[in-house]
């Protein structure tokens, strides 16, 4: 399209300037207005095709240079308008890329905040690695001399607590297994990787807490001489000390007892006894000639208290002891207490004036007659009629075999689950629950006076028959469902 354009503040000039102008600044400007629309004309349409220069257009001046005149030119436009809509978008794009680079610029500042928080994260581990890489004495200060002395004198410890408790308990084999165990684990680690003595630090502590337990289970042996009654009583009854099912390995024999000579003849102090049945009847006592050999079930003598046609010397209840290799027990027909001679195989009995067959103890019937032995001599528990059947104490005469004094107590038979002596005081017991028994009651017969205390001990299951003291090593036996169960006693000191 062509059209003619007046340029008033440009191009229109009034006649005085004119004259004023040369020709020659008139084409200047001229000039000047074409580079103007050319810049013009490029931005409005940058599609179409380009016109050479001379052909944007033409101009001239009507009238003389002496008059008033006009500055008339001619010039070729495009027919594409102003992208007005490109430019909005092209704003619109610009706004966008604006706040992207602002996200952008966020995301690089917190990425510098976390930068930092892993170099100095990074900085500790490498002085931790510094302080490894040193030497791994810096980390673990236990050297594996040192775990070996150590394990010497743990395997020493359980040796001495072996000896002292005469005891050759499964558990202690144990602890030799673990000690050996971790001889070999020292030598591994030392082959292998120092840094991983936290490993065998932990297998240590375990074994520390097992040999603490057996120093304690140690501390509750009597800290009086054996047959000494230089204490003031019991102060504390241990764990009890497991050794096996019974020597029939019959589950169904709950009812019997075992233990050791409570006064032995010279050459039978490691002599064991065992007597077991499924009822309360009491037709038969082993002898074996040490610990090994009851473990082992190898007795040497087997007693018979009955023979067919022949003699019937049978007992009731299972509270019986041997003291002097002599069995004392209650006889079943007539009711008596029974001393059976193991050496010459005799047996004799006597009443007991005014005991009573109607009153046994808590857990089982036939437990008429209770013998018991300490330091002092050999003893029997029963009730009578005319005490409502509250406990007596007798004291027998070993030579006669005849009751020669008789104590009465306030507590009721029935209501004992056992009994037993020590240096002339009765202790007896309760049950608490299913795992707990307790000493509930003594009574001093030296002072005629009685106490109620509270002893309690730890029961391996809840049903038992037999639990009698021995003075000659100072421990419990019991009989415990059919188990052989031991404590050891802590006595007050004076």
């Amino acid at each position: 399209m062509c059209c003619r354009l007046l340029l008033i503040s440009g191009c229109i000039y009034k006649a005085e300037d004119l004259r004023r102008s040369s020709y020659s600044g008139l084409m200047m400007m001229m000039r000047m207005m074409k580079i103007l629309l050319l810049s013009v004309f490029m931005l409005a349409a940058p599609a179409q095709a380009w016109l050479s220069l001379e052909d944007w257009g033409s101009g001239s001046v009507d009238g003389s240079i002496g008059d008033l005149g006009q500055c008339v030119c001619n010039v070729f436009l495009p027919d594409t308008s102003f992208p007005a809509d490109r430019m909005e978008q092209i704003q619109s794009s610009s706004k966008q890329l604006a706040v992207e680079v602002q996200i952008h610029i966020s995301k690089i500042s917190s990425l510098k905040v976390e930068l930092v928080v892993l170099l100095g994260s990074l900085s500790n581990l490498t002085a931790r690695l510094e302080v490894l890489e040193s030497g791994p004495d810096k980390y673990i200060k236990l050297e594996f001399e040192l775990l070996r002395v150590e394990l010497r004198e743990f395997e020493a410890l359980v040796t001495q607590i072996k000896t002292s408790l005469n005891s050759s308990s499964s558990a202690f084999d144990s602890l030799y297994a673990e000690i050996h165990s971790m001889r070999i684990i020292v030598d591994q680690l030392e082959s292998y990787d120092r840094s991983n003595l936290e490993v065998i630090r932990h297998e240590f502590t375990k074994l520390q807490r097992k040999l603490k337990k057996c120093q304690e289970d140690q501390q509750d042996i009597t800290n009086a001489p054996i047959g000494s009654c230089k204490h003031a009583g019991i102060l504390k009854i241990g764990k009890p000390v497991v050794s096996q099912l019974n020597a029939d390995l019959n589950g169904a024999f709950k009812y019997g007892g075992w233990g050791k000579d409570s006064k032995p003849l010279s050459g039978s102090e490691s002599m064991y006894w065992y007597s077991g049945s499924s009822d309360t009847l009491v037709s038969k006592i082993s002898q074996y000639s040490a610990y090994y050999t009851l473990i082992t079930r190898q007795s040497f003598k087997a007693h018979l208290l009955y023979v067919d046609r022949q003699y019937d010397w049978r007992g009731a209840g299972n509270n019986y002891v041997v003291r002097e290799n002599n069995l004392y027990y209650q006889y079943r027909s007539p009711f008596a207490m029974a001393k059976f001679n193991m050496t010459s195989a005799k047996v004799e009995f006597k009443v007991v004036p005014k005991a009573s067959a109607q009153f046994s103890y808590h857990y089982s019937a036939n437990q008429n007659l209770d013998f018991a032995a300490d330091e002092s001599g050999l003893w029997v528990t029963y009730a009578t009629v005319e005490s409502n059947g509250t406990l007596v104490l007798g004291k027998i005469n070993e030579q006669s075999f005849a009751v020669e004094e008789v104590w009465q107590t306030s507590i009721f038979k029935q209501s004992v689950t056992n009994a037993f002596m020590i240096c002339g005081v009765l202790y007896a017991t309760r049950s608490v629950d299913t795992h707990t028994e307790e000493i509930f009651y003594t009574y001093d017969t030296t002072k005629n006076q009685e106490s109620h205390v509270s002893i309690r001990f730890e029961k391996f299951q809840d049903f038992y028959v037999y639990l009698d003291y021995n003075p000659a090593d100072q421990k419990l036996y019991m009989f415990n469902n059919g188990y052989y169960v031991t404590y050891n006693l802590k006595f007050k000191v004076v």
